[in-house]
C-alpha cells in the first residue's frame, strides 16, 4: 500500500525533530562539560555524564585516555587555580547517526586566588567533540582542544613575586 502524503509528511517532520533534538543534546553536552569544571571542581560523579568509557582527552599539556584515572589528570587544575569560568560557543554540528562531531569556540579564565581574580591566566582557541549516542544519551568519546592565544602567568610560569 502506497504511502500517504499525511504519512510522507508525519515521517519527514519526525526525521527532522530528530535531527533537531540530537543537536541540541550534542550542545548541550559540550555546555554541561564546561559546567562542570567551573562548578564541580570537588567532585568527580558527573564524568561519566559526560564522557565515555574509552573517552580520549587531548589538550596542549597532555593527553589522556579513558574514565579511570581522569580525576586524577584534571587535578593539576583543581589545585592550581581556586576558581575556572569556561564558556562554550559557536557549536557546529554535523551528525552521523549515532555518531556527532561538534565544533566550538572554547574561552576559560583560570583565576589562583579567589580573592585576587584580577592574577588569572586566560586562554582561548577551539575544540572538536566526537560523541556517540549510547543507552544513556549523548556521550563524548574524543575531544582535542586546540590552543588559539593566552595571556597571564600559565601554570608553572613564575610570576614577578617569585
Amino acid at each position: 500500500m502506497p504511502i500517504s502524503q499525511d504519512e510522507a509528511g508525519l515521517e519527514t517532520l519526525t526525521r527532522q525533530l530528530q535531527l533537531l533534538n540530537d543537536r541540541l543534546e550534542l550542545t548541550q553536552l559540550c555546555d554541561r562539560y564546561v559546567h562542570h569544571l567551573d562548578k564541580d571542581r570537588g567532585s568527580d560523579a558527573w564524568l561519566e555524564r559526560i564522557f565515555t568509557e574509552d573517552v580520549h582527552l587531548s589538550f596542549p599539556f597532555g593527553e589522556f585516555k579513558g574514565l579511570e584515572g581522569l580525576a586524577d589528570f584534571q587535578q593539576m587544575a583543581r589545585t592550581t587555580f581556586a576558581r575556572t569560568h569556561h564558556i562554550s560557543a559557536n557549536h557546529t554540528v554535523d551528525l552521523d547517526g549515532d555518531e556527532a562531531r561538534v565544533a566550538a569556540h572554547l574561552t576559560a579564565v583560570h583565576v589562583r586566588q579567589a580573592d585576587v581574580p584580577a592574577a588569572d591566566f586566560t586562554i582561548g582557541g577551539h575544540y572538536e567533540a566526537e560523541a556517540r549516542r549510547t543507552p544513556h544519551g549523548w556521550r563524548i568519546h574524543r575531544f582535542v582542544f586546540d590552543l588559539v592565544w593566552q595571556s597571564g602567568d600559565a601554570p608553572g610560569a613564575k610570576t614577578a613575586a617569585a
